[in-house]
């Protein structure tokens, strides 16, 4: 009962969010977009879905062919993913298996954490956090790739946590809501996070994609009505990702768990790379003494 009413929420999210989307083309401007986008939003939200993250490449791709201005890549990015990213929700959470109590606690801690910890989180200096952050996902990596070489211990395939983990699961995704109100994805923190405590990683994907699948309309809503996104690129970006979500789905619930747990290493150390040459790219310049 839970999981049809947790659907009908994430469809509601989706139906409000087209409603508001085509309230700008009824003064007479025609919705339009180019198969160049359309591609690059299939290929984002595939790989998005096994785990990857969507704003860092789409920024990227923004800034090198110079698609739009800057004002408007964060209504862009969450206008043009929220909906391929509702529809990973709404699959993962109907395919995978996991705690119920556990899925509902790690997404409401996350929309209250980036609802509460957003005035928190924003004062606090966006280079620490994203190198702090990209240095804690590299540790993390290295760990759990030292699992799968079997060279430490630890489990992997639970589906559920006892009550302490569950805590800290539920305490690590209220942080991770947070540092989304930065740009901070939450796919691999969660991914690892979940993983690292011995779940089977398949039952992350729900977990990271539901939260992220609640937040993303609301921020969405209100760049339509400012409108500081960018239509043609929004669209596209939809019209390719939802899709490309379903035949990366199709892989990941039918990947074997060794396999799945060496992408999610890969997934993480991509991310950790990506948080450190953000930090990086913002160092302040040094002037050099004369």
């Amino acid at each position: 009962m839970i999981v049809p009413l947790i659907q009908g929420m994430l469809a509601f999210a989706g139906a409000s969010l087209m409603f508001a989307w085509s309230r700008i083309y009824r003064g007479g401007e025609k919705p339009g977009t180019s198969p160049a986008v359309i591609g690059i939003g299939a290929v984002i939200n595939f790989f998005d879905t096994l785990g990857i993250g969507s704003f860092a490449p789409t920024t990227a791709l923004i800034k090198f062919f110079k698609l739009t201005g800057d004002e408007n890549i964060p209504g862009t990015l969450n206008v043009g993913h929220a909906l391929p990213t509702i529809t990973q929700a709404l699959i993962f959470i109907a395919i995978v298996k996991v705690d119920i109590e556990l899925l509902l606690a790690c997404i409401g801690a996350s929309v209250v954490g980036a609802l509460l910890g957003a005035g928190v989180v924003s004062r606090l200096p966006v280079r620490a956090i994203r190198l702090g952050m990209g240095g804690a996902l590299l540790v993390a990596a290295a760990l759990f790739i030292a699992r799968n070489l079997e060279l430490i211990p630890g489990g992997g395939d639970a589906l559920a946590l006892p009550a302490t983990l569950f805590v800290v699961a539920v305490l690590l995704h209220f942080a991770f809501g947070a540092l989304m109100t930065l740009g901070i994805g939450l796919y691999a923190p969660s991914l690892i996070s979940l993983s690292m405590l011995g779940m089977d990683p398949r039952a992350a994907f729900p977990i990271m994609m539901g939260a992220c699948a609640f937040l993303m309309p609301a921020a969405s809503l209100r760049f339509i009505k400012a409108r500081r996104f960018d239509p043609r690129l929004a669209l596209g970006l939809a019209i390719g990702g939802v899709p490309a979500v379903f035949v990366a789905a199709f892989i990941v619930k039918e990947m074997p768990l060794d396999i799945l747990r060496w992408l999610v290493s890969a997934v993480v150390l991509i991310a950790a790379g990506m948080l450190l040459s953000s930090g990086l790219k913002s160092a302040p310049a040094i002037v050099k003494e004369t």
